[in-house]
């Protein structure tokens, strides 16, 4: 698979979906679906275990795609490219936003 443009940590808004508008930080990104937190959410039922005596109804996040994620950048959402620049071992591959052509990481 390609290398992903959104990445754990990052801020991100979401483009499409019930969820359109918000906004909130990736929790984990795997297979091209993100989580981010307070977006999507689900109730799911619980038995009681060990861990969760009491059992009963949580309100988690769910994933949703990546493509219905944009990166914020200063406030703005932006795309994301990449592009090369020198270090002190040689090139190194850093992502940009294209809105600004800053360097994000």
């Amino acid at each position: 698979m390609a290398t992903t443009k959104i990445k754990k940590g990052d801020s991100v808004k979401v483009i499409a979906g019930k969820d359109k508008g918000k906004e909130g930080k990736v929790i984990s990104v795997s297979n091209g679906k993100v989580l981010v937190e307070g977006v999507n959410t689900i109730t799911k039922h619980s038995k009681a275990s060990q861990a969760n005596p009491k059992g009963g109804i949580i309100h988690q996040e769910a994933p949703i795609d990546a493509s219905n994620v944009m990166y914020v950048h200063k406030g703005k959402t932006t795309r994301i490219g990449f592009t090369t620049v020198d270090g002190k071992n040689g090139q190194k591959k850093v992502r940009v936003a294209k809105a600004t052509g800053d360097i994000i990481d």
